[in-house]
């Protein structure tokens, strides 16, 4: 591992970077298989244990927090039990909740997976990507505004559940180039010019070839769409995650492909938010662009490793970085 690493490694830990998006809670049930049921073709689970964690916008806090980086989150929870249960686990995980807002008339976006001998069965969506009231987002916008004050940078989480609706996102991008802020996207608009501005947007092959237009077959048509999502969005840079394929970054004009670094694959759960959040938060601790995503490459490499919504630590990129020499 050169030195170039190991000195933005060690100066991630205190890092402030604003998250601000759609906040999920992840539900997990686990349990095993043994018969298919006698009402309809489908397996039976015997629930054996419970788990929760923190998804969407509040997973990459977590990502964050996991590199020693403090997160500043900033997003929207219903006044219901969902929404109780997620201030109690921030609380408990010591995550910086003071931006984040409670509508009451608004439900937790909750995602249930069901996961029997290692392999999700299914998965159950409570959720509501309803627009977000005039009240909440103008509540939403000032408490995004005093955190990318406070942040050395910021992430926009997009899951299109609401929050970054209504130029929402344009407004926050525009504060974080007054600022001086790198922001960092993870979109899901099918628009990407609603992201115009951004330091760097990270779809998948799937994303970036929607927002293109252009159907990715290959080398030639992966640098059409990602030049071509550059040239309307007038972002300073763009990383095509691509599974298995590793991740292409777009910068200065050129482009640089990185191998995946993953072992084996598990679970591509949360994948993303692994990315992003390790990309920005190496930005802010001084690293290039194109070192972040190498730094992000391998931090995404240990998550999908493991089963379900996960982290990365310092340890572990560390390791992954010294196979990969």
């Amino acid at each position: 591992m050169s030195d170039s690493f190991e000195k933005v490694l060690g100066a991630l830990a205190g890092r402030k970077v604003a998250v601000i998006g759609d906040l999920i809670l992840d539900e997990f049930v686990w349990g095993r298989v043994k018969r298919i049921s006698p009402e309809a073709p489908v397996p039976v689970v015997e629930v054996e244990r419970e788990t929760e964690r923190l998804g969407g916008a509040a997973n990459v806090a977590m990502n964050l927090a996991a590199l020693g980086a403090v997160p500043l989150t900033v997003g929207l929870i219903g006044g219901d039990s969902g929404g109780r249960r997620f201030l109690a686990a921030l609380d408990r995980l010591g995550i910086d909740g003071r931006g984040i807002i409670t509508e009451a008339s608004r439900r937790t976006t909750i995602k249930t997976r069901i996961i029997a001998h290692h392999q999700q069965v299914c998965r159950t969506d409570r959720e509501c990507a309803d627009p977000v009231s005039a009240a909440a987002r103008e509540n939403l916008h000032s408490a995004a505004l005093q955190m990318i004050d406070e942040a050395d940078a910021v992430i926009l989480s997009d899951y299109a559940k609401g929050v970054l609706n209504h130029g929402v996102s344009a407004r926050l991008i525009e504060a974080c180039r007054e600022k001086g802020r790198f922001v960092a996207v993870d979109p899901k608009q099918r628009d990407f010019s609603v992201y115009a501005g951004a330091s760097i947007i990270t779809p998948n092959s799937k994303e970036a070839e929607t927002a293109s237009g252009l159907a990715i077959t290959g080398r030639e048509t992966l640098e059409a769409a990602g030049f071509r999502i550059l040239e309307f969005t007038g972002a300073a840079c763009l990383l095509i995650t691509r599974g298995e394929e590793g991740m292409t970054l777009f910068h200065d004009g050129t482009t640089t492909d990185i191998a995946t670094a993953a072992q084996e694959v598990f679970d591509v759960t949360g994948a993303g938010d692994t990315v992003i959040s390790t990309l920005t938060a190496a930005v802010a601790a001084g690293a290039s662009v194109r070192d972040a995503a190498i730094l992000a490459n391998h931090a995404a490499g240990v998550v999908v490793g493991k089963l379900g919504t996960a982290t990365a630590s310092i340890e572990e990129i560390r390791n992954s970085l010294q196979r990969g020499r």
